[in-house]
């Protein structure tokens, strides 16, 4: 019953928040949004106190419920061991958990999610490791390209019986850097699930660990009967997780993801899913048996839990208090792809408030890159803010009255801002380069920078002073400039545009 309830939860879920990054229409966020919402990593960093508290009461209750049902790269870990399990029939084992591999992991992962909300510096370390982010990557990355590809023999049928059901989309690598790392992400974990079901989320995932030092005090476990165990070892056979020492009549908690496969391969009903309060029976028939040596028994263990439980509020609390297209030419030349200029300041969205915040925040799950209908966030390639998105705007521009990324992001490294703020929020600046220009080296009139901004903050004014007759450049009004790419996105000069935006470090009202 256990694991069948699991499935038709797990199933669903997981469904739905692999479909969150593959659906570039935006649709299926309006209904199912929370689910991002509600993974471990995005509600710390979005300071979402009563969906963390919610999680850890979750889990203190039921054990890690949310590695088996909630986060989906623990649930892809599930597929792939379950096809591995179908086509070689291998057994799992008991096998010691590597605490010093877990608890290592776990405090570089601390210390660089610290040193990001301290000095404000993202470390790659946080978003690589973060479970939900991974996955993110991995769906944006690999599983989205074949989703699109669907989606245009979809088209290419729709046009051809006159239907507008479907629309081409284009397939493209947003960052070579951010594929190589899905990649990478993606075979580490399939493999070591295809080998040994659950190693990576009992070794390395950092929330695993977290979630694993509550779970030791879980009201409901798994419990193995003495009595009524005979060695047939079929529930370590069938443990993912690898925690079940049968000999030992023991379980592993802190491993243990409740997902109910050794429960149904018991036929002896010597193992199920009990409430702790069982446990306390059994302690009370040994107080009768021999009271002294139970009693400072008792004691003892009671001393060591409240340390530890101790230990993992202080470590949560911490945690939280220091967190409070279309191309456009002009009809001009031949359409060359454009390059990306060198700015000195990347461009965030304008929920984002400015870089700061951006990088202490993001997690780069991609959600947000994924469902951007003008192509205009790509993974950044700095150091400083790696893989997190930033604005570029060879695609198409950030327009107006688009709010997608901030509607999805789940962490708050872009709050939610409505479409009438959005038009007054300036992101960047935008700068001429005369050398670029085609009015100036084709002496050819042009104004498309002009024509198609958005805040009217381009001036067409004479090239040749007290000439009216000459030649009309561009001149920006940088008070008026939301940074919004429009005057970027469709000036024609290749293969760097004639105007192209500075990012600013804070974002202001203008």
């Amino acid at each position: 019953m256990l694991r069948k309830i699991r499935l038709l939860t797990a199933i669903p879920v997981f469904v739905i928040i692999t479909l969150l990054f593959l659906d570039f229409t935006g649709t299926l966020h309006k209904w199912f949004h929370f689910l991002a919402h509600i993974q471990f990593i995005p509600a710390l960093l979005a300071l979402n106190v009563g969906i963390v508290l919610f999680l850890i009461v979750l889990t203190w209750v039921f054990g890690r419920i949310y590695c088996s049902v909630i986060c989906p790269l623990g649930v892809f870990q599930d597929i792939i061991a379950r096809i591995s399990r179908l086509r070689k029939k291998l057994p799992y084992s008991y096998s010691p958990a590597l605490s010093w591999l877990r608890y290592g992991v776990l405090a570089v992962f601390l210390v660089a999610f610290v040193a990001g909300l301290i000095a404000g510096v993202s470390y790659f370390l946080v978003p690589l490791l973060d479970p939900y982010s991974a996955y993110g990557r991995i769906a944006s990355n690999l599983f989205a390209p074949i989703w699109l590809w669907g989606n245009n023999l979809l088209a290419a049928w729709a046009e051809r019986v006159d239907s507008y059901a479907f629309y081409r989309v284009d397939i493209w690598i947003k960052s070579t850097l951010v594929f190589v790392t899905a990649v990478v992400t993606f075979v580490i974990v399939a493999v070591l699930a295809w080998r040994n079901g659950r190693t990576y989320c009992n070794t390395i995932c950092p929330v695993g660990t977290i979630l694993g030092f509550i779970s030791r005090f879980s009201l409901f476990r798994i419990k193995i009967d003495a009595d009524k165990c005979n060695h047939c070892t079929l529930c370590a056979r069938n443990c993912k997780s690898s925690c079940i020492n049968y000999l030992e009549y023991e379980v592993d908690n802190s491993r243990c993801v409740a997902c109910g496969n050794c429960v149904g391969k018991c036929k002896r009903d010597a193992i199920g899913y009990k409430f702790v309060g069982m446990r306390i029976t059994q302690i009370s028939t040994n107080i009768e048996k021999n009271p002294r040596e139970s009693v400072q028994s008792a004691s003892s263990a009671c001393n060591e839990s409240r340390r530890n439980f101790l230990a993992v509020g202080a470590l949560l609390a911490s945690t939280a208090v220091l967190k409070a297209q279309e191309k456009a030419d002009g009809g001009l030349a031949v359409i060359v792809d454009k390059k990306i200029p060198k700015r000195n300041t990347p461009i965030v969205p304008p929920g984002a408030a400015g870089l700061r915040n951006m990088t202490q925040q993001c997690t780069a799950c991609q959600l947000c890159v994924s469902v951007c209908p003008n192509q205009v966030l790509i993974p950044s390639s700095n150091l400083s803010s790696l893989m997190q998105p930033e604005l570029s705007y060879e695609k198409g521009f950030c327009r107006p009255e688009c709010v997608k990324c901030a509607e999805v992001c789940p962490t708050g490294a872009i709050k939610h801002i409505a479409k009438e703020e959005k038009s007054s929020i300036q992101i960047g600046q935008a700068v001429w380069i005369k050398q670029n220009c085609i009015v100036l080296t084709d002496k050819v009139k042009c104004g498309n920078c002009a024509r198609h901004c958005p805040a009217e903050a381009i001036l067409m004014i004479p090239s040749e002073a007290g000439n009216d007759n000459s030649l009309q450049i561009p001149a920006v009004n940088t008070e008026k400039c939301i940074g919004c790419g429009a005057c970027e996105y469709v000036c024609p000069s290749r293969p760097f545009s004639a105007i192209y935006v500075e990012g600013v470090e804070r974002h202001k009202v203008v």
